[in-house]
């Protein structure tokens, strides 16, 4: 059971108990009431520590196929009670239901490139989804973002299978180059889409690379934003950069207090980065009492790949905190794995010593690399991997990602 700070009431609590379990996207919280002493300033704290939570859960870390220690190519990304869902390989609604993660809180779904064991799960995470919805209850579509023919391929499978959804969704499909793949390989998917509908379809984008900034913007906000990046594989790959906006430095209060100004509503209009004029007539801005803002964190999070295209992977990775990297294959396969447009620990661990990242995790691993416990007759031991990759990085944390495994991207503190 996941244990919460004492609370003072429950019911004067900015958000009620539901909202809370809501954002933390977990079910067993324990909520312990306490004489009404500390309240609302308390209660404001511990929504912002609440709403800060950042990390990544691992549902399927094997290729190829899913097998009884490693499920096909899936991963959540939860940020303030949102989930974002990366890859959805065969069997990924399964997985999540031997989670702690709900899949009715799946916001948006990135699907890196468009071979089966990445996606021939979304339709059916879809539907069960929809099933397991209230149809009272008002969904926001789910935005889902991937290559081209993406939308073709989630439309025909809903279509042929009579499948009816109770809420809408968005497909926003990237437009690949054709130096993304052996150039026998590349097939132009836009031509498949034709004339399909769906009445739970909304309109989405179609998304093409900034010649520039030699990469995709999916989403930006004032939250976060999000890009995309080429990589090389068999057929078209991308990667996806999720950057946290910074947030606004701690309030100075004392400084606050010496202008006279009490603890009140004015200190969360600074906070929020708006100017007040007070009685007097002298305007304070938000630089003049905000410490330096909070630097925000970056997870990187790459599909199927043996190199990036261009350089927008390396400047969009540069100093993340979190990079997802696959290594299908160890170093003394490296033919084999280029041959087929995979990775080993050393491309891996040479491109996360390029962009200077804090934290490497491997995985996608072919099914024959187990855990020592589990290693059977003609398998492999996958501790190998890591201690490959650890030959070629300097000082960053490597790490064999596991079903399951859930990663914490901690809260950065001000420069």
């Amino acid at each position: 059971m996941t244990s919460l700070p004492a609370l003072p009431d429950v019911r004067r609590l900015l958000l009620e108990e539901e909202k809370v379990r809501e954002l933390l996207c977990i079910e067993d919280l324990r909520f312990e009431s306490q004489p009404a002493g500390r309240l609302m300033v308390y209660s404001r704290y511990f929504i912002d520590e609440v709403k800060m939570t950042l990390d990544v859960t691992f549902l399927g870390t094997g290729s190829a196929y899913p097998g009884p220690s490693r499920g096909a190519s899936a991963l959540v990304l939860r940020n303030e009670g949102e989930c974002w869902l990366f890859d959805c390989g065969e069997g990924t609604q399964t997985q999540f239901m031997r989670s702690n993660l709900k899949a009715g809180r799946i916001t948006k779904i990135f699907i890196t490139h468009l071979h089966g064991d990445h996606m021939f799960g979304l339709p059916g995470l879809l539907c069960t989804v929809s099933l397991q919805s209230s149809t009272a209850t008002e969904k926001q579509p789910v935005d889902i973002y991937g290559p081209v023919g993406l939308r073709s391929f989630i439309w025909r499978s809903l279509y042929i299978s009579h499948s009816q959804l109770v809420f809408s969704y968005r497909v926003h499909e990237l437009v690949p180059s054709a130096d993304q793949c052996p150039s026998e390989e590349f097939k132009d998917l836009s031509l498949q889409n034709g004339q399909e509908d769906s009445s739970r379809e909304v309109q989405g984008r179609t998304i093409h690379m900034d010649p520039i900034e030699n990469c995709y913007t999916l989403i930006d906000d004032d939250q976060f934003i999000v890009r995309a990046f080429r990589l090389f594989h068999r057929i078209p790959s991308f990667g996806f950069a999720v950057e946290e906006r910074a947030r606004p430095g701690k309030l100075n209060v004392q400084k606050l207090k010496e202008l006279g100004i009490q603890p009140g509503p004015i200190y969360g209009k600074l906070k929020n980065g708006a100017s007040v004029v007070l009685e007097n007539g002298v305007t304070i801005r938000p630089l003049d009492v905000l410490d330096e803002p909070i630097p925000g964190r970056k997870v990187c999070i790459l599909g199927d790949c043996s190199g990036v295209v261009g350089d927008g992977g390396v400047k969009l990775c540069n100093g993340a905190d979190l990079l997802v990297h696959e290594a299908t294959l160890d170093d003394s396969q490296m033919e084999k794995a280029r041959e087929h447009g995979h990775s080993t620990p050393r491309v891996a661990a040479e491109f996360a010593k390029l962009c200077g990242v804090k934290h490497l995790v491997l995985t996608h691993f072919s099914q024959r690399y187990k855990p020592p416990d589990l290693i059977g007759e003609g398998d492999d031991d996958v501790t190998e991997l890591k201690r490959q990759a650890e030959l070629v990085v300097d000082l960053q944390e490597v790490t064999l990602a596991e079903d399951f495994m859930t990663i914490v991207i901690p809260y950065k503190k001000q420069n």
